[in-house]
Order: C-alpha cells, then structure tokens, then sequence
C-alpha cells in the first residue's frame, strides 16, 4: 500500500469538513446586520443563495470557535470576571426574526473601568487583518463586527462591549472598548425588520460586477449573471411569508410552517418572481404562476403532464416545455426533468 501524500491527506480533510453541511440559520443573525448590501441579507435570509465554504475555510472557522476558551482562560487568569453564556441565556432577540448569540459577559474586571459590566466579543485574524484593525480600530476596520457588538449591547442592555482580537500568526492581542451608540443600534434593529418583512428583493449594493464589494459576495453569480436561484425550499417559494413574531406562514396550506419543513419545501413551490429572471404572466390558478422561458410559457407548480416542479426549471430551465419532453412527461406522468 502506497503512503498517501502529504496533500492527498489535506484533501480528505477537507472533504470531510465540506460533508458536514450546515444548515443555514433560521434568523437574520446581528453578526450579518453590518454588511453593506441589503440583497444580500435578503437573498441570505431567504435562503435563496447558500454560501459554501471550502474544507480549509471551515477549519479556520473551528479555530476561531476553539480560540474562544483560550481567550476567556487568559481573561479569567489576569482577574476579569468572565460568564459564558448557558443555554438559552446567550440570545439576544429583537423580534422580527432579527437575533444573535454574545460570545460573553463581563461582570467586572476591565482593567480600564473595574466595575463597568461588558459584553465581550472575540475574533481571530490573519496578520494583515489584525494590523489593519489595531492601526485604525474596530469601527474603521472591520464594521461588521463593531455592529454586531452595538446590537449586544442594545440587547443585553449594556453600554460597553470589550473587543479581544488574536492575530493567528504571531500571538498578538488587541483589545479595545466600544462604547454604545444608540441611535446607531436603533438604525441596525429597524434595518433587519425592515428586510425580514419585505416581500420583494431590494436593489443590490451596485450593478457593476466588477464592483469591489460584489466580486467576491457569495451573490454575485445570481445578481450579475443567472438571477436565478438554485435553492428550492419554503423561503424561495412566492406562497410563503415571514411573520412579524418570528413565524412563516404558507398561504397554500394557510398554515404556519416549522423550521425544519420550511428546509424541505413541498410540491406546491412556486418560485418568487424575483428569484428568476423570466416575465411572469396572469396564472388561470392563483397556486401556480406562469413564466416565461426562452419564449415558451412554462406553468410552475405541483407537477403534472403540463406543469413543471421548480426543482425542475431550477435543474434545467431550457428542458422544461420541449416537445419531446412535454410528450414524455404525458406518457409517463411521474417523468420529470433533473438536468
């Protein structure tokens, strides 16, 4: 038997980690509510653009998790007093779907304001990132984090947070305190209703696909090329609606729909109009819409001989309303297209 490669190795491990799928979060979590583009947030909280990450990535991930307890020992060893979240008491929830989890609180012990009660908030970061955030802090350099603690605070009914940075190279920390902007953590809680509870795709950050913010977003295939989703589940469906406490409904069934069923979907997925890039026409049935496709109307709904499930214009757009598809489908009624 031939030792496996030093790299082959690596691969296995990184595959291993790219199996163990993770779903995506049933909330509009505070971590996201800094970032730029409200499409995005929109896309990523409908589920409708899932980012994956490769094997390497999630294991920079889980170090950062594991780096966690070595920050909260370290802080505990010079005096302050740390309390980890237990179950149930981490969340910090604004209604809406709009929620986080703190990494910690502190009581007491800030060198700096002894008494004062913090929320804690760690991160690790590569050398260039650490440097940038230690020369120009935590607001300027990474804003997505200095949201999220603004959001802790409002939620935790705090007014200082306490950032400890570890940079993954060398060791080095950077800690700094962050005061409670208030009108600033109003403006993020009233952002994310305001995207959990529209039915329609707000405009994207930018149309320029060479746009340095969009270049790299997990969203730029959908917005700047296909505008097609290729998630089929409750939240891509047109017939589902997210509900100010924090519920969806599907107007279908007229029924609230749990958290692990809304992954799977039903038949009766309709795609939402502005997760495909095709003309919608007047339906002769308010469960089934009617689009467009290359010049052919194609009928969406529960499938039969002459209507097309949405996994199937997801898998193959083009296919759905052939001829000889169509003529296929009507011999075999359980026929379907899947790419």
């Amino acid at each position: 038997m031939q030792i496996p490669e030093l790299d082959q190795i690596q691969q296995l491990i990184d595959q291993h980690h790219e199996a163990q799928k993770e779903q995506p979060r049933p909330h509009l979590g505070a971590s996201m509510l800094g970032h730029p583009c409200d499409r995005w947030l929109w896309l990523s909280f409908r589920w409708a653009v899932v980012e994956k990450f490769p094997g390497r990535i999630l294991r920079l991930f889980r170090r950062g998790q594991n780096e966690e307890a070595q920050i909260i020992s370290d802080l505990r060893a010079i005096g302050l007093d740390v309390r980890t979240p237990s179950a149930g008491q981490s969340r910090v929830d604004f209604g809406c779907h709009v929620s986080g989890s703190i990494d910690a609180r502190i009581e007491a012990g800030v060198p700096e304001a002894k008494k004062t009660p913090h929320v804690a908030e760690f991160k690790t970061h590569s050398l260039k990132s650490f440097n940038d955030v230690k020369a120009k802090g935590v607001k300027e350099s990474k804003p997505m984090h200095w949201a999220q603690m603004q959001l802790y605070m409002l939620g935790t009914e705090l007014n200082r947070a306490l950032y400890v940075a570890v940079c993954k190279d060398d060791d080095r920390i950077y800690t700094e305190r962050v005061r409670l902007d208030l009108e600033a953590a109003q403006k993020l809680v009233a952002r994310g209703h305001r995207i959990t509870q529209s039915d329609r795709m707000p405009e994207p950050i930018s149309t320029n696909p060479t746009w340095y913010e969009c270049k790299f977003c997990p969203a730029h295939d959908f917005c700047h090329k296909s505008k097609t989703t290729k998630q089929v589940n409750c939240r891509t469906c047109a017939h589902s609606t997210a509900l100010p406490d924090s519920t969806w409904h599907c107007a279908r069934w007229d029924d609230l729909i749990p958290t692990e069923a809304q992954r799977e979907g039903c038949e009766s997925h309709v795609l939402h109009p502005d997760m495909v890039p095709w003309e919608r026409r007047e339906s002769p049935s308010e469960w089934q819409a009617v689009y467009i496709v290359k010049g052919k109307p194609i009928t969406n709904g529960e499938p039969d001989s002459n209507v097309y499930s949405s996994k199937e214009l997801v898998a193959n757009a083009d296919a759905c309303g052939d001829s000889e598809v169509n003529e296929i489908r009507a011999i075999w009624g359980t026929a379907r297209v899947t790419g």
